[in-house]
Formats: structure tokens, C-alpha cells, sequence
């Protein structure tokens, strides 16, 4: 069982990166705080899901997914199964969807939330992700295993990323990494 009061404590805590972002950070504790089932993907109108924001050593470069079911390039990532916790999903999820097995976190709290629609699907109403993100490093040069929920998986330069994605979402970690690269410098 998810301890939501903790989850709730570390979203107050986190220091959004512009307004949009507060206010996703905002609506994401006001859901977390209304629904007691709201990592559980039965709650139709949405639920929570973890990302991995992998970056390299260099902090140059992220390794993304082309998502077989939206047809994006996006952060690794997915539903909440039976984690203790969402460090402990986006862990999870980026070890399952990239095979890399030594990520280690680059920056100890959430490093990024973000509310995106899901549309509809089969068996799925359209719904929302409220999706909490976590930073980890790894290894450039490490073998990778793309999963079934993947086409791909690529490391892109920072520098490079606007020719996949415009995914605000994504720029916004990209400018986030940016900053985080001035200070180790």
C-alpha cells in the first residue's frame, strides 16, 4: 500500500521549474489527496504513473523510448503495480523497459510531475497519467533491451532532442538537465 501522506509531503516539496509546472504539482496533491485508490489503473478518470528520466554520465544525453502504443518519443515509464512507494516504480519501470540494471539517482527527490491525457483505447476510456518523474544516471555504453511496450530506445543529445519530440513535458527536463550540468560543472 502506497503511503500517500509521505507521497503528498514530497510533492509539497518540490520545487517546480516554471507556473505550468506548479500547477501540474498543484492538481497532482489535490488528486493524490481526494482519491485513496489513485496509483490503482481501475480508477477510470486517471491514475499515477512513475517515469525515469535517464541521463549519462555527461549529463549530454537521455535515453528515450519510442512508445509502441502512443508512437512518441518519450521517458521511461508506466503504471504503479505493487511498489511500496513512486522512487521505487519509476525504478522499476526504467530497469523493466531498458534492461539497464546499474541506474543510480541522480538527484535524491522528484525531479519532475507532469499531467498528461491518455486517449481512448479498446478497453480504456480516455483518462489522464498524473505522472511523478525521478532523475537516475547511467552508463551510455551499456547494453540495452527493448520491451515490449518500446519500438526503440535511443540515447539523444540534449542537444538534438527538439527533432524527436516538442513534447513540452520533455523540453522541460531537458532544460532541468541543463541546469543541473552548469551546477556540477
Amino acid at each position: 500500500m502506497m503511503d500517500r501522506e509521505n507521497l503528498i509531503q514530497q510533492l509539497q516539496a518540490h520545487k517546480a521549474f516554471d507556473e505550468h509546472e506548479h500547477a501540474m504539482c498543484v492538481a497532482l496533491i489535490r488528486f493524490v489527496q481526494t482519491y485513496e485508490n489513485c496509483a490503482a489503473r481501475e480508477l477510470l478518470i486517471g491514475h499515477l504513473t512513475g517515469s525515469a528520466w535517464i541521463v549519462d554520465e555527461d549529463l549530454t544525453h537521455t535515453l528515450l523510448t519510442h512508445h509502441r502504443k502512443l508512437n512518441l518519443w518519450v521517458q521511461l515509464g508506466g503504471h504503479v503495480e505493487d511498489d511500496a512507494d513512486m522512487l521505487s516504480a519509476s525504478w522499476r519501470e526504467a530497469r523493466e523497459e531498458s534492461g539497464l540494471q546499474n541506474l543510480r539517482l541522480l538527484v535524491p527527490q522528484i525531479f519532475d510531475v507532469d499531467i498528461h491525457r491518455i486517449p481512448a483505447r479498446k478497453n480504456e476510456p480516455e483518462h489522464f497519467h498524473y505522472d511523478i518523474r525521478f532523475a537516475f544516471q547511467a552508463d551510455r555504453h551499456a547494453p540495452l533491451t527493448v520491451s515490449s511496450e518500446s519500438r526503440e530506445l535511443m540515447w539523444v543529445a540534449l542537444d538534438n532532442i527538439k527533432a524527436l519530440t516538442t513534447e513540452e513535458s520533455i523540453l522541460r527536463m531537458v532544460r532541468k538537465t541543463a541546469e543541473l550540468r552548469t551546477t556540477k560543472l
